[in-house]
């Protein structure tokens, strides 16, 4: 019970940092171009977790561990923020938002598939009927839609789903914050050379709220808020402590709204309201 709380309480922490990821990343791709986004994100996550790494002078992962910090690396660092910010370039921060409500789904079928989790029927049910009210309102006419970058979004959100689940499984012996710090020193030698080749040619013309949000996203949403997000899938299970992504969407509607002054229409609100409904069933059948 002790250790279910402390997931829960660590993956509600990880999500409400992860929340305001996409509200930043629609800032920051005012700025700059969405590779040098991607790469300079990694590359200063990864500065802070090679620091931690030394300073704690943590043990190198076994060899064994390299393909599966691989896929996290693929998924969370490399793969779900490109994809984002190139969808972004296409739609606001607010419908990409309602997607996340697809990534707990993701994250459950990767548990069973990486993790070696088996929810019960009824979990499914209520995870696909949840997964549904997105689809169904990402099809609808509410918010800015466009085909591309929909489905920039559902590829963003499976090759997440992956890294979560993965992730998650390799914390319960490496630990959290241990995982996301040696997959961004993985990716370094490739986010490096990105990094250079998508330098901006004009620093001048980079608005102060770009930098806030580049800031943001290299800090919180690469390195901080998976310390929390790993630590609560691996201690309250990956599919189970999962479904708090479905949680998401309001907070990150509410900072759309409130921050970059984004219409929020009522059929986000409906529809995230029943991703939710969907969730609190999903979890208690987990």
């Amino acid at each position: 019970m002790h250790s279910s709380a402390t997931g829960w309480g660590n993956g509600l922490l990880g999500v409400i940092i992860f929340s305001g990821s996409l509200p930043a990343t629609r800032v920051a791709v005012g700025g700059f171009s969405a590779l040098f986004l991607t790469s300079a994100r990694a590359v200063i996550a990864a500065l802070i977790g090679v620091a931690v790494l030394g300073l704690l002078r943590q043990a190198r992962p076994q060899r064994g561990d390299l393909a599966s910090l691989a896929i996290v690396a693929i998924g969370v660092v490399v793969g779900f923020p490109l994809l984002t910010a190139l969808a972004l370039q296409h739609i606001t921060s607010a419908r990409s938002i309602v997607f996340i409500g697809l990534l707990p789904l993701s994250t459950a079928i990767f548990a069973v598939l990486r993790g070696g989790e088996r929810p019960r029927p009824l979990f499914w049910l209520f995870a696909g009927l949840g997964s549904a009210t997105v689809a169904g309102f990402a099809l609808s006419d509410g918010g800015a839609a466009s085909l591309t970058g929909d489905l920039l979004m559902v590829a963003a959100i499976v090759l997440c789903g992956l890294g979560y689940a993965e992730g998650a499984a390799l914390s319960r012996r490496l630990g959290g914050w241990q995982v996301i710090s040696w997959a961004l020193l993985l990716a370094l030698p490739l986010m490096v050379p990105l990094a250079m080749l998508t330098w901006p040619a004009d620093w001048s013309g980079i608005s102060g709220p770009a930098w806030i949000g580049l800031a943001y996203v290299s800090i919180f949403s690469m390195f901080v808020g998976f310390i929390f997000w790993y630590r609560g899938l691996a201690l309250g299970g990956i599919a189970r402590v999962g479904q708090l992504q479905q949680l998401q969407p309001f907070f990150g509607l509410a900072l759309a709204g409130l921050l970059l002054h984004e219409p929020v229409a009522w059929s986000m609100i409906v529809a995230t309201g029943l991703v939710v409904a969907c969730v609190f069933f999903a979890r208690r059948f987990a």
